[in-house]
């Protein structure tokens, strides 16, 4: 760790939390870090990059369409992939593809999936951003066991949330029934199994959820071949080509957690964009719309054009902004979602864009590459009204969550509160239908989730937000030392939801919280 010994980094970064709780500055050493984790490298040859084509996600059809009710079925199994050319890599997937099959839904029509678990492990699925009612919102420990019963009992369970009484637990199958009572927008779907988040994500368990509705679709936005989801993770690969991550049990059903070197989270060095390395797109000299999403495990991004031209965001995690906003550059955490156009008009055809991450270097620098090949009618442009977002701002109720470093099951651990996730423990009982306003404080970089709000930001380090906190979020970045207010009303359902850090090392080592709605 840039030559500081991993029990001073942690020490140093325990201490940050217990600093930011008695209101005093963060050490000066946690501010400039650009990342929290450390860089697994891959054991096998890299191929160059830029040389393999941007695969989409297929779009799942429905079993049946009736009553108002839209109905999949998704099978969780494992598979290989070509993620790098050439090369197998076994793989866990939805469907068994990485990313899994995008399902496309209506606002205020009811979309159930129906998930049968074929893999070897109990699984959660979790559809981050969903207004959810809590038996379907995927709370870490309502486990779906294996379908084939094999899955023997054993102190290990503990760890999987068979000791949580609350727990709603099947074997086989499970329908998760989403309402989808809430505005157009760019959702995802992961595995959010207690203890084993991580690991179950990295080896492919995730994919996109769009969302839409009729305001959306009266925007003039770019549409069809120029709406583009970028769902873009980090992976190391070992020499046999096997996706290499650092388990303390590499078979997922009992011992949770990671090698102490990776506790702060686990990077990889290869860039993959919808299960593509490095991928290439070819695109007209016209608007084109990114649905970018950040499903890395601990990475965060600062994304930029090169040759530089501005990234026009129109949406956040929850849907559109009020009104566009113009950046050179984005910068974006583990579980947020940016909607940007971008003007390839701009560009002479011929030229080749590179999407780069300047918080990267290496073979970590570059994410993909755009190919400016034709010149075609543009049919596009982005108004000076995108939506109304109704501004919160009276609250009943003021509550504070520090996030720093500790110990989980006799091991490093991240804590909140100074307490790790305990599924009994309920920290939070807001009304429903009240205003809050919860502030995060941070030792290192933490991306805070909230399940089943969805909120806005009202300051960052006692300062006003930054341009890219804008619109309706669910997800909000915290840098080291740092202090964010966010204010939600918690309408729609009451029961048991989950709050916490979206680095998923984090996670699984403790940094999570339960809340219920009363």
């Amino acid at each position: 760790m840039s030559g500081m010994s991993r029990r001073r980094f942690l020490g140093l970064a325990g201490g940050a939390g217990v600093l930011l709780t008695a209101g005093i500055a963060a050490p000066r050493l946690l501010r400039p870090a650009a990342a929290t984790g450390e860089l697994l490298t891959s054991e096998i040859p890299l191929p160059p990059p830029f040389q393999v084509p941007l695969p989409l996600p297929p779009v799942l059809t429905p079993v049946s369409r009736d009553g108002g009710v839209d109905r999949y079925e998704i099978v969780q199994r494992a598979a290989t992939a070509e993620i790098l050319p050439g090369v197998r890599t076994p793989i866990w997937g939805y469907q068994g593809i990485f990313p899994g099959p995008t399902i496309e839904s209506r606002s205020g029509r009811t979309t159930v999936v129906r998930h049968r678990n074929e893999l070897p492990v109990p699984t959660v699925v979790h559809l981050h951003g969903g207004r959810t009612p809590p038996e379907s919102d995927g709370y870490a420990t309502d486990l779906v066991l294996p379908v084939d019963g094999r899955y023997l009992a054993g102190a290990g369970h503990a760890h999987s949330g068979m000791a949580d009484p609350d727990a709603v637990v099947t074997t086989g199958i499970r329908d998760y029934t989403y309402p989808l009572r809430q505005n157009a927008a760019l959702l995802w779907y992961h595995d959010h199994r207690m203890d084993f988040t991580g690991p179950a994500v990295y080896r492919g368990l995730a994919g996109l959820h769009l969302v839409r509705d009729d305001e959306e679709d009266a925007l003039p936005l770019p549409r069809g071949e120029r709406e583009l989801p970028l769902m873009i993770t980090d992976r190391a690969f070992a020499a046999d080509g096997s996706m290499r991550y650092p388990s303390l049990d590499p078979s997922l059903r009992s011992v949770p957690g990671v090698e102490d070197a990776y506790a702060a989270g686990v990077l990889g060095d290869v860039i993959v964009v919808n299960g593509a390395p490095w991928p290439v797109a070819e695109v007209s000299a016209n608007r084109y719309r990114l649905r970018l999403l950040n499903g890395s495990n601990a990475r965060r991004y600062d994304l930029a054009l090169d040759p530089p031209a501005p990234l026009t965001q129109i949406g956040s995690d929850q849907g559109l902004l009020a009104a566009p906003v113009q950046h050179t550059h984005l910068t974006i955490a583990p579980a947020e979602r940016y909607d940007v156009v971008v003007d390839f008009g701009a560009y002479p055809v011929g030229t080749e864009v590179t999407l780069v991450n300047r918080l990267g270097s290496g073979t970590t620098a570059h994410v993909m590459r755009f190919r400016v090949v034709r010149r075609d009618k543009e049919d596009s442009r982005v108004p000076a009204k995108l939506s109304e977002v109704e501004r919160l701002e009276r609250a009943t109720v003021t509550r504070e969550f520090a996030f720093r470093s500790g110990q989980y099951n006799g091991r490093h651990g991240w804590t909140i509160g100074g307490e790790p996730f305990t599924p009994t423990k309920v920290a939070a009982q807001p009304r429903l239908g009240d205003v809050e306003i919860w502030r995060f404080v941070a030792d290192l970089h933490h991306p805070i989730h909230m399940h089943l709000v969805q909120f806005q930001v009202l300051s960052r380090g006692g300062k006003a937000p930054s341009p890219q906190d804008a619109g309706r979020k669910d997800t909000v970045d915290l840098r080291p030392g740092e202090a964010v207010e966010v204010i939600a009303r918690f309408d729609g359902y009451r029961g048991r939801y989950m709050f916490h850090c979206h680095n998923a090392e984090h996670e699984d080592m403790g940094m999570m919280a339960t809340f219920r709605t009363v």
